[in-house]
Order: C-alpha cells, then structure tokens, then sequence
C-alpha cells in the first residue's frame, strides 16, 4: 500500500514543506517524486528505532499531511485517494507508519539546517586554487542509497585552524636578487649603476690570481708569505658586490684592450702597494719591463713592449707641494712644510700624457704640518712649542683636496680619471708608534670594527669635495669617478703584513717585540680586489 502511495504522488506539484519549531521555520521546495521508494523506506525505518517515542509525531502528522494531499493540476479525485488509501482514524498502524515518515523528513531538514549554521567561515569562503579533501576519521557505513549530485557536502564535526581536510598551497618563493641573462648583458650606461663597494666578502675556493712565487715585482715589505707568515686563509676571500657580479681581471683582455695606453698611479704608498698588485696580475701574460725610477725609487714606470702599454706610478703623498723632512725609516726631523695652493708639478707636468689615472692621498695629512698660502704661514696642526695657530689637519686636507679638484674639472682631460679615497689603518691595542698590532686571520663583518674617528673625518672630507667635483666635472664633459674603497677595505684587518713586514720577524726569538705593519697591504692579497672593480668600470665605458 505504502508502494502505491509513493508512485501515484510522481504526478504531484512541487510542494512547500513549512515545519515550524521552537527556533526557527524551515522551509523545503523540492519536488517529491526525486523520493524514491527505498530513500523514505530508510527513513522511515530510522524514525521508527529513534523517534517512536517522541509524544509530538501525531500532532506533527496532522500539521504535515495536509501538504501532501494536494493535487496537481489534474485534481486528483478525493474518493480515488480513499479507494486506494484506506487511511481511517481506525488504522492506526499505517498513522503511526506515516507519522514516522513525516517526523524522519522534517528531522532530516532541521539536522541539517541546524548544522549548515556552524560549519566554519572557511567552507564558505572561496577554495584555494589547489585542495585537497582528506577522507574523515569515522567514514560512514556503505549504503544502498544514491546520493545526488545536489546533496550538502560532508559535514565533519569540528573544523579547526586551518581545517584539517585542506592541504594548505604553499606561498610562492620570495623573489630572489639575482642577474638574469639579459642583465648579464648589460650596456655601458646601464653596468654603471651597478654599486660596486657595497657587497660582502665571501669564500673563494680557487683563491688568488698569482703568488708571490709567481710574481717577482712584489716589494719585501708586501711579501708577508715569503716573510714567514704561516696562516693562508686570508687568501681565499673575494669582494661579492650584492647588486651586480664582479669577475676577476682578465690580464690578457685588459692588455689587448690598453693597447698604446698609458696609466698612472698617483699618490703615497698605498698608491705604491696597489701598482704591484696590478703589475702581478698582468704578468701572467707578459713580464713588465722597468724603464724609469728616480732617485728614491718611490717613482717608476714599467712598459709591456707588445703591447706599447705602460703603467707609472708616482709619488705625491699630499698631491700639493711639500717640503718633507724624513728618513728612509719614516722618521721626522721636522714639521713638513704644505703649500695648499700649489700642486705638486711631479704629477701635474705629467698629468695630459696619461689616458687613465688613478689619484689617492689623506693618510699623510695627519702629519704634523706647517701649512702655507702665497709663501704665508697660515698655521699649523700638531706643532707644540711653535707660536702658531692651530688649524687641525682637516682644515688643510679640505683646501688642498679643493685645490686638485678645481684643477681636475678645469683641465679638460680628455682621460678616465678616477679618485681612490684613503684605506683606514687596523691597528689594535695601540697605534704603529705604541705597538700596535693587527693579528686576524679573517674578514670581519660590517659593524664589528668601527673606523676611527681621524679616518672618519678624513673620508667625510673626501666623499663631500671629490662628489661635488664629479658632479662638476660632468656637466664640462671630464670623464671623473670616485672609487670608494674606504668601506670595503675597512672589513679586512687580516689583510696587513702585521710583523711580517720583515723577513722572518720570530726566527730568534718567538717572543721579540717587532714593529707591525697594520697600514699597507699583503700580496696578494685584499687590495687585488681594488683592481677588479676599476678595471671592471675601465671595461664597462670602453
């Protein structure tokens, strides 16, 4: 009976189903006949294990049946219903059969309404492009029944932060800095943007790019491995610029490139100490013939004859004129004697000849001076005992470094110019004179070692004179660069020959007071870098 009942109501309307409770009205559309027999046989019988005692079924039935009853748009005949659905108040087994039926319906709709409310905000909300569902801990049962495509999807019972069943797509990498092909290919006006002297200094395995075995030109104060010093990991750093690649100088491309050149290194020793450093990179290809030197041998020139190459370094520790009284040893007799408003005509007489020139100097001016302008004594720095006024050496160091650069931006050379700044000393635990010493074996990092307050100030003075000189220069069309060595040389206190400015300072005796070198560098060794980069920015403009 209940069969019949179920297949003639296919021909039935889509009906509302209103079920009313104490919290809320739930309203249901759906067509009836999408119930097959067996979906509310099952429902039935659930009803009837759980619900049987529920004292509201009847009252629910009659609230229920009359949605149920309507006909469709044929108007099915009442007495046909009574024909084929004895249904009496004197049947009361089939009452309680469909009051049942009518209770498991609207429990199944109010469960479900219930629960769609606490389903977290997350389901609701758009998937990620990439999911996946876990199966539940508690699968249910395998049934009969066949769920339609329009069923609610799988509760589960707790959801929590993240919710477990989504596999959380992992955020995209973060983009890296790094040099892609087409930025390796860049035009000379695009590679000078590059930051050469902000980097960090980083392992190289391959280590230097000669040795003092096999380079001949390095001078015995700079030959700190011949000397005995016995550590070597200072040799196997390279500066790593962070927004650009730096290779090492090619010799045999830089010479080809420098045919019928000449360059010039112009200052004190430092100056000095990078020119061996750049003869023992370019000797891998061919031998550097001396063919100048003057008196003290603190000024010379070296040719490569194939070539017609040359490369002169020379002496001009304060690039004005200067009167110094000193011995071989750096001993002082007397005040030196500065004229701030002339040049030093050693470099000046020579200044058109060179296409490329690399001009340094600072360290010297914290010398004690007699300073002068138009042959007057205008005053001095550090001279005790002298009835002069005391105008510190930065007071001369920023007049003199004017000086040079009204003459560079004037001079419409038709060149590559560049200014190096000063490199910082690392003596610790005192100075050169009060023994001092610098015993590191590796680079530090940036912070770790602050630069002194004298070389601070000299840097300030040459970042502020020669930066407004290059902007100058610029607008007259004087090819002027400031290399900026200061920072990068500061990280590298293992870089100095310390006591082994000497040949075998500890032989006699291990505990012996020797006077340490914490100012120039070892070769090879730091300083080699210096040519990298200059050469690197010579390549990138040709």
């Amino acid at each position: 009976m209940l069969q019949s009942f179920l297949l003639n109501c296919s021909t039935w309307r889509e009906s509302c189903l209103v079920v009313k409770t104490r919290r809320s009205h739930t309203w249901i559309c759906e067509p009836f006949h999408t119930f097959s027999f067996p979906f509310l046989l099952s429902f039935v019988t659930f009803i009837s294990r759980k619900d049987s005692t529920q004292s509201n079924s009847l009252p629910l039935f009659h609230a229920l049946s009359p949605l149920f009853l309507q006909t469709n748009k044929h108007r099915m005949r009442t007495d046909y219903l009574k024909q084929n659905f004895p249904f009496t108040h004197r049947n009361i087994f089939l009452k309680l059969l469909l009051t049942f039926f009518f209770i498991g319906l609207a429990f199944r709709i109010l469960f479900f309404h219930s629960l769609s409310s606490q389903i977290s905000p997350v389901l609701e909300s758009p998937f990620p492009q990439k999911v996946t569902l876990s199966q539940p801990h508690n699968p249910p049962q395998p049934s009969s029944l066949s769920q339609p495509v329009s069923d609610p999807p799988l509760v589960l019972e707790h959801v929590p932060e993240p919710p477990p069943f989504l596999e959380r797509v992992p955020e995209p990498p973060p983009v890296l800095d790094y040099v892609s092909e087409t930025e390796d290919q860049l035009s000379p006006t695009e590679s000078e943007q590059c930051d050469y002297f902000n980097g960090d200094w980083v392992r190289n395995p391959s280590g230097p790019a000669y040795t003092n075995e096999s380079c001949d030109l390095i001078e015995p104060p700079q030959n700190c491995l011949k000397n005995g010093r016995p550590d070597r990991e200072f040799l196997y750093w390279r500066w790593a610029p962070r927004q650009c690649d730096l290779p090492q100088l090619d010799p045999q491309r830089f010479l080809n490139m420098m045919r019928n050149k000449a360059w010039a290194l112009i200052g004190d020793s430092i100056s000095r100490n990078h020119v061996q450093s750049l003869l023992c990179i370019l000797s891998k290809v061919e031998q550097p013939v001396l063919v100048y030197h003057d008196e003290e041998y603190k000024s010379k020139r070296w040719t490569f004859p194939s070539y017609n190459f040359s490369i002169s370094v020379i002496w001009s520790p304060f690039l004005v004129e200067a009167a110094i009284f000193e011995d071989i040893n750096g001993v002082s007799s007397s005040e030196v004697e500065l004229h701030l408003d002339k040049l030093d005509s050693k470099w000046t007489d020579q200044y058109l000849d060179f296409d490329y020139i690399i001009i340094s100097t600072g360290k010297w001016f914290l010398k004690s001076a007699i300073y002068y302008e138009n042959d007057t004594i205008l005053g001095c720095h550090s001279c005790p005992g002298r009835n002069l006024t005391e105008l510190g050496f930065n007071f001369a160091y920023r007049k003199a470094l004017k000086f040079v650069m009204n003459f560079i931006v004037s001079s419409n050379h038709k060149g590559m110019i560049f200014f190096r700044t000063f490199t910082a000393d690392h003596f610790e635990n005192g100075e050169w004179f009060s023994g001092g010493t610098c015993n590191r074996t590796a680079p530090i990092k940036e912070g770790e070692m602050e630069m002194k307050y004298l070389n601070q100030m000299l840097r300030d003075i040459e970042l502020d004179e020669v930066g407004k000189a290059a902007s100058e220069a610029s607008k007259k069309g004087v090819n002027f660069k400031l290399v900026d060595f200061s920072a990068l040389s500061q990280l590298r206190p293992d870089g100095h020959p310390g006591p082994y400015r000497q040949f075998q300072p500890f032989a006699k005796d291990k505990k012996a007071h020797v006077q340490n070198d914490c100012l120039h560098w070892c070769l090879p060794g730091p300083i080699d870098t210096w040519n990298d980069i200059i050469m690197e920015m010579v390549m990138k403009k040709g």
